[in-house]
């Protein structure tokens, strides 16, 4: 069966990520407005919490994913699959008792003597903490799902679906409230439900998507159809471990550091950055089946291709747009949300994620190119020296100097990595193409870096606020257009026409 198009994947991606972007990040004034800046952090709270619970994942959505992409290229048949995901469906229904039980019997001990309360009623925030349990659980077990629906590369679905999700999530939870009440009981309760009709919909879906075995084949509840792949899902499970502790380890800490209300103010600072990471999300769930198809199917060259291909894409996209939140990060907070003291104390803060995202997406790469390979492990290597490194210093600096020392601590780790470990990998998995590598986004990052430090003075921090939006729009697609003239590919398209016309 013919894949579904790549560029079409990517691009079904990219809107259903920018549109969940948007809309997510516009919709935080109103939550501070109508809710509070308290009751705002305890939502930003339930974002840790549904970040931390990743550390149970112990590698199965990818495996599931790879797995399902390796049944597409006929590696796998499909009784050996579809016992392979009775398994994972198994493990995960487990964990997710386990995990969302473990948090609902905490809820007390961190409402008393985690959080730092002060005006919210102590019975609606263990009201609140019950029910994110629920939907921490909830949502884990759709990356089961997930897995299953991206590794048959129906992305375009999956991409409709994340969009009206989201749709009901964010605004919708709006109007919800406004009819019950804007108290963060109402909010709580409206995202359980969310969470209900999300598990659902993507269970069905990846129902539908599973081979057909005849009625004399016997699937089994046995988890040893995992035991094979446990090499391979136990490195993930670390790897991925280190990812959440890279991204969440931070906020965990401060939200027992910092009063409630001042983590909703971080919390906010850290969601607008966050936006990048999110825009680099879209190219590794078209890519890594891709990657791991084409390597099923020996065709080297042209998933080395696909990997260089997608980083120069990454570079024009979202490292420029790390760069250009940097560079005008207190315009925008104050565009954003028309209060110029939240703009002063965010804005520092901001520029440190926004930037260390933006070299976060790049570093990422190599794990994509070992993930097809199925070999990960310099990855793992990589990984443990960093955490070794990055938990003592983020506590320390989280502890001490408390969003600013955690945000240096995040830049200066993901540019030290991206220098040296991931040029390192790459001429030990992929020789010779190091250098290619670095040139497909290089000569974009310097160019935009330059720009934006040239102009970024032109921003007010206040004044009219369409006024300043209007000009980091401006920035912005400019920005892009240095970007893509930048790129080496955009660059040897236009001379290649060049040359024909001259012809």
């Amino acid at each position: 069966m013919k894949p579904p198009s790549l560029r079409l994947n990517i691009l079904a991606s990219y809107l259903s990520q920018i549109y969940l972007i948007i809309i997510s990040i516009a919709i935080l004034p109103f939550y501070i407005k109508y809710m509070g800046a308290e009751a705002y952090g305890l939502v930003g709270f339930f974002a840790m919490l549904q970040g931390l619970f990743n550390l149970l994942d112990f590698g199965l959505t990818p495996t599931i994913s790879r797995q399902t992409a390796q049944y597409n290229a006929g590696v796998e048949n499909a009784l050996n699959f579809r016992r392979l995901f009775r398994a994972l469906s198994l493990i995960f229904l487990v964990i997710a008792i386990l995990g969302g039980g473990a948090l609902y019997l905490l809820d007390n001990y961190i409402a008393t003597h985690w959080l730092k309360l002060n005006n919210l009623n102590i019975d609606e925030v263990l009201f609140c903490l019950q029910v994110m349990a629920i939907c921490v659980a909830l949502r884990w077990m759709t990356g089961l799902y997930r897995g299953v629906i991206s590794g048959f590369e129906h992305i375009v679905w999956l991409s409709i679906v994340n969009s009206i999700i989201a749709t009901l999530r964010f605004p919708g939870v709006l109007l919800y409230m406004y009819y019950f009440g804007f108290t963060v009981k109402s909010f709580f309760v409206f995202q359980l439900a969310i969470a209900l009709i999300e598990f659902i919909v993507l269970a069905a879906k990846s129902f539908q998507l599973l081979p057909k075995v005849s009625t004399q084949e016997f699937i089994g509840w046995s988890i040893k159809p995992v035991k094979p792949l446990l090499g391979f899902a136990l490195t993930i499970a670390v790897t991925s471990s280190i990812w959440v502790l890279f991204t969440q380890l931070d906020k965990f800490v401060l939200s027992g550091v910092l009063p409630l209300a001042d983590y909703g103010y971080f919390t906010l600072a850290v969601l607008v950055a966050g936006g990048i990471l999110q825009l680099s999300a879209p190219i590794s769930a078209p890519i890594m089946p891709r990657m791991a198809r084409l390597e099923g199917e020996q065709q080297h060259e042209q998933m080395r291709q696909v990997y260089l291909n997608a980083t120069q894409f990454i570079a024009v996209i979202v490292v420029t747009a790390g760069i250009v939140l940097a560079g005008v990060a207190r315009p925008v907070l104050y565009a954003w949300t028309g209060d110029s003291n939240l703009a002063l104390q965010a804005a520092p803060v901001l520029q440190l994620y926004a930037l260390g995202n933006a070299l976060l997406a790049l570093a990422a790469f190599p794990y994509y190119l070992q993930y097809a390979k199925g070999n990960l492990r310099y990855h793992f290597i990589g990984n443990i020296v960093s955490v070794l490194i990055l938990v003592p210093c983020i506590v320390w600096a989280a502890i001490h100097y408390g969003a600013i020392g955690a945000g240096w601590v995040w830049l200066l780790t993901q540019l030290v990595y991206l220098i040296f470990w991931v040029s390192y990998v790459h001429r030990k998995i992929e020789p010779n193409i190091n250098v290619a590598w670095f040139k497909s986004f290089l000569p974009s990052l310097i160019s935009v870096s330059l720009f934006v430090i040239l102009v970024s003075k032109w921003v007010d921090h206040s004044g009219d606020r369409l006024t300043i939006l209007l000009k980091i729009i401006v920035i912005s697609v400019l920005s892009i257009m240095i970007a893509m003239l930048s790129s080496v590919r955009v660059l040897n398209i236009l001379k290649l026409r060049f040359v024909k016309r001259a012809i």
